[in-house]
């Protein structure tokens, strides 16, 4: 039920309410004064509340279920990020303010550049990218300002691999590249001979994450990068999957020059539902000048007893930058949770963050297979996350991947990522991430190894899921041509 229909005329809220002013408090125009009353819902403080509390009751949330969705990282967020970002000289500092009056605000950001960039292997960072797809088009723009800085404008191609991100491909023709596909092998590891065929004066560059979203680490990554920097081209790094390899091992030494981290996934913010987000970027030392601006820099005092000071980098600092991609310094909120989340691990925590992440992925995977389902690359290990095809359940049953995905709301368990990557028939994309525990993993399995029985004795349960909420299955696809979230009075 929407709060207007709950609305009553002449029903109101006066528990708080003042009286009327004699004045107004501004001097507001005729010409900009409404001529009747807006239709608002007419109800009580109570009712607003409950009906609020009662919406929020409905969400799906990290905080109430298990959410293994591959490649998105769905991680608990930590209480005491929030309580220590939401601290008064955080919140109330007004990003126009001067900056010697936000000193702890930006001696946080730049402490956080630094780790960003020691965890990558990168030279320099930038904050501002306010979500993981900003990141990446940054990475990207900044290999194109590389180029056109060298005069090489006949590099019009940007390599990704068949198993990318979707937003990739996007990035690559946004900043005016035409994209070329690379197969990847049967083992999940880019085919390196196709690579070499394709790769030439017009490449620009390629888009990988390592470990891909195959749920495999890239082996041969080395070769790759030989093979691209020989060629004149340069390697991005999508940092959706940074989780499985945190304190492990580096991009930087892998190979890339540019990285997109998305701070909101493996440095436990929140996120889900569109957003807040942020997608700091770092690069090496041959990319470092394009950053997008602003940067906090740090001004060693005059004496060892001066304290150091911090300003921002700004274009008369860094004339080679691609620019501003977000308002003032991006999003500040998020970036502070992600300080506090890498300061509380340290670096010993990091790493461990790898190990269980890791770890649960390939327990999960275990007991996966043997409930009766069929893993996309048996033969590997996994990272953080690993592939389950339902080609077969959907070829002899009829019950495809997003039947399982729906029946597992009914259970209390939200889906894995569905059909991506879209190279494997029917597959679900599973991350249970380190925070989760060994009983919730075994529930998981127990549900749907339940489900799998379901659509052999009885299909129309799964078909016809979820039967247990709110709201039914909806029609997806008329649903995002012919959105409508207007409400009008009858």
């Amino acid at each position: 039920m929407l709060i207007f229909e709950r609305s009553e005329s002449g029903r109101s809220n006066r528990a708080q309410y003042v009286g009327e002013q004699k004045k107004p408090l501004v001097d507001i125009p005729d010409l900009l004064k409404r001529e009747k009353r807006v239709d608002l819902p007419e109800v009580s403080e109570l009712q607003a509340v409950r009906h609020y509390t009662r919406l929020s009751q409905k969400n799906f949330s990290i905080d109430t279920n298990f959410y293994p969705l591959g490649s998105c990282t769905m991680k608990y967020n930590p209480r005491g990020c929030n309580t220590l970002a939401m601290q008064s000289g955080f919140l109330n500092r007004h990003p126009a303010g001067d900056a010697a009056l936000g000193q702890g605000v930006m001696a946080s950001l730049y402490e956080l550049q630094e780790i960003l960039q020691s965890v990558t292997g990168m030279e320099a960072a930038s904050l501002t990218p306010a979500a993981g797809a900003q990141g990446e088009f940054a990475g990207v723009a900044m290999i194109r300002a590389y180029h056109d800085a060298r005069g090489d404008d006949a590099r019009s191609e940007i390599l990704v691999p068949d198993a990318a991100h979707g937003t990739n491909p996007a990035s690559a023709v946004m900043c005016g590249y035409k994209v070329r596909e690379i197969a990847t092998n049967e083992s999940g590891d880019v085919d390196v001979d196709a690579l070499r065929e394709v790769v030439g004066p017009q490449t620009a560059g390629i888009m990988l994450t390592n470990p891909s979203t195959l749920g495999v680490f890239e082996r041969r990554i080395e070769e790759i990068a030989d093979i691209m920097h020989k060629a004149g081209g340069l390697l991005y790094y999508d940092g959706a999957n940074l989780n499985a390899i945190l304190g492990k091992t580096r991009p930087g030494d892998m190979g890339f020059d540019v990285i997109h981290i998305n701070v909101h996934k493996t440095f436990s913010t929140p996120h889900g539902g569109g957003g807040p987000g942020a997608g700091p970027v770092v690069a090496n030392r041959r990319l470092a000048p394009y950053l997008p601006i602003p940067m906090v820099k740090k001004i060693d005092g005059d004496s060892p007893d001066q304290p150091p000071e911090f300003g921002w980098m700004e274009e008369q600092d860094r004339p080679e930058s691609i620019g501003r991609l977000s308002a003032w310094s991006g999003n500040v909120g998020i970036l502070l949770r992600a300080y506090i989340y890498a300061r509380m691990l340290g670096t010993d925590g990091m790493e461990r963050v790898a190990d269980y992440s890791v770890l649960n992925a390939n327990y999960l995977m275990k007991k996966m297979e043997q409930a009766g389902f069929t893993l996309a690359i048996p033969e590997r290990r996994a990272t953080h996350e690993f592939i389950v095809t339902l080609k077969r359940e959907a070829k002899e049953l009829g019950i495809s991947a997003m039947d399982f995905a729906k029946r597992l709301l009914d259970y209390g368990h939200h889906a894995p990522t569905t059909y991506f990557p879209l190279l494997i028939p029917e597959c679900l994309l599973i991350e249970p991430t380190e925070t989760e525990d060994k009983a919730t993993l075994d529930a998981f399995v127990d549900v749907m190894a339940q489900i799998l029985r379901e659509a052999k004795e009885s299909p129309d349960q799964v078909k016809g899921a979820p039967w247990t909420l709110p709201v039914r299955r909806l029609d997806d696809v008329r649903a995002a041509r012919e959105l409508d979230l207007n409400w009008y009075k009858q």
